[in-house]
């Protein structure tokens, strides 16, 4: 897949998300040249509070093939395990995503870790978008069996729905995963994505030769309790496949 070039980075965007709460944090990436405007994606990470950060380095190679990312911060540990963060980040982006050169009307939702259960939620509950067009869903090294943050449902149990039928909601799904991830095993996508394709819906698997960290371009700290940017050529090589899964997420659906 050929690249578009460079790209531009606002960071630590502050935004309000609802009114009488706390300001929220995000940050941009985005092609450097002008373009005619395309889906935006919207990007989230996984459990640890606030670690938009651990995902600029994906950010950044999605960016490259011209496509704006946002990636906020949510955090895990408030009340309502991190939903209204969520939802505020999907609100900014049907607003906002113009100002960057996206369509927020058109969104791309992709998570990583807990993040893609969250992402996957609303792919199954597109009720629960505030009218937002999702056009695909990106799960990248997800568990689906738990509730998503985003829904408080667990995405498996959700097809069982009729609000999850293809026939009602067909969404392109794509599923990436790590086959040496020893937090969460790749069976988690793989279970997903058979059940997806019972149902009917179309999918997209890509397992890679990676662990958990990898596929989004870092990995793990353990001085430090956080993944962090990688240079080893095998982790950068799984987190170009991962943003090209995305990308083509958004350029076919």
């Amino acid at each position: 897949m050929s690249r578009t070039g460079t790209t531009v980075e606002i960071r630590d965007l502050i935004y309000l998300s609802e009114e009488g709460a706390p300001p929220r944090r995000l940050d941009v990436h985005r092609p450097a040249a002008d373009r005619p405007a395309g889906p935006s994606v919207l990007l989230w990470h996984g459990v640890g509070p606030d670690e938009k950060n651990v995902l600029a380095p994906l950010a950044r190679e999605i960016a490259s093939h011209g496509l704006p990312v946002l990636v906020p911060d949510w955090r895990s540990d408030a009340p309502d395990g991190g939903r209204s963060h969520l939802m505020a980040s999907l609100r900014y982006a049907r607003e906002h995503a113009v100002e960057f050169g996206g369509d927020g009307e058109r969104v791309v939702l992709a998570g990583w870790s807990a993040g893609a259960g969250a992402a996957m939620g609303l792919a199954l509950r597109p009720a629960a978008t505030e009218g937002v067009r999702v056009i695909a869903a990106v799960g990248v090294a997800g568990r689906y069996d738990l509730p998503a943050r985003s829904t408080g449902t667990a995405p498996l149990a959700d097809l069982d729905s009729t609000e999850a039928d293809a026939g009602a909601c067909a969404v392109p799904v794509t599923l990436v995963h790590g086959a040496a991830d020893s937090v969460l095993s790749s069976s988690h996508s793989r279970d997903f994505g058979a059940a997806l394709r019972t149902k009917g819906w179309p999918v997209t698997s890509r397992e890679l030769a990676s662990d958990h960290a990898g596929v989004i371009m870092t990995e793990y700290d353990p001085a430090r309790g956080l993944c962090v940017p990688s240079t080893s050529e095998h982790v950068l090589r799984a987190g170009r496949e991962t943003a090209a899964a995305i990308v083509s997420a958004a350029r076919t659906a």
